[in-house]
């Protein structure tokens, strides 16, 4: 089923479950914050957003090139400024596949279709590999940059695969394939593998962030 959103691009990957605070002082953002605010219901004032592949969030270029995988975003709180801009907070709901975008209003709306995951959750043995990865990964990074992770996983593969894509600071490219991802199942065996090609860029270069070095060409060789 189709339905039409407002959409606000972002040079960042989104996961269901993310809060995100944002500035808003670009016309266009501004009018689309004014069209939710006029929305009666706030369970209704929503909106789309996809990375931006290529291109600005901001200024006459614009959002270039987007991604078509994005997420629904659930506009929580807006703080207005005396200069028309915006602080707002949303959070983002479920996962959308853009079909089109309209851009000749005040703002531009997108042709969404909703995107949930199947069902297939995997084994137990592949959420304790994830876990154990993303654990052994967080402790590498804690140990250089003098850090400490205190949160706790969740147990339900679900969840668990979207919070471990969203805390592994991961290149945009490799975010947006865990977005993607079709399944708890598909996104757990591919947020492993990118944490292990992390540590693995840790170990042979100890002196930088594994995130610096996955932006680099290396070879271990």
């Amino acid at each position: 089923m189709t339905d039409t959103l407002p959409m606000f691009p972002l040079n960042t990957v989104l996961f269901p479950g993310v809060t995100l605070p944002l500035h808003v002082f670009e016309d266009r953002y501004r009018a689309l914050v004014q069209h939710l605010l006029s929305i009666p219901n706030p369970a209704d004032r929503v909106f789309g957003s996809v990375a931006i592949r290529e291109g600005y969030e901001v200024g006459d270029h614009g959002a270039q090139s987007l991604y078509r995988v994005g997420v629904r975003m659930q506009l929580n709180e807006v703080e207005s400024n005396e200069d028309g801009t915006f602080e707002i907070v949303a959070t983002a709901r479920d996962r959308i596949v853009l079909g089109g975008l309209e851009t000749t209003g005040g703002f531009a709306n997108g042709a969404v279709t909703d995107s949930p995951d199947e069902p297939d959750e995997g084994t137990a043995a592949l959420h304790d590999r994830a876990r154990a990865t993303f654990t052994a990964y967080r402790a590498a990074l804690s140990e250089m940059q003098g850090t400490t992770f205190d949160g706790h996983l969740p147990r339900d593969p679900g969840n668990l695969s979207w919070t471990l894509a969203a805390l592994a600071p991961l290149p945009m490219a490799e975010r947006q394939a865990l977005l993607e991802a079709e399944s708890p199942h598909a996104r757990l065996e591919l947020v492993t593998r990118f944490l292990r090609e992390e540590l693995r860029a840790i170990n042979v270069i100890p002196s930088l962030p594994a995130t610096d070095v996955a932006r680099t060409a290396w070879s271990p060789n």
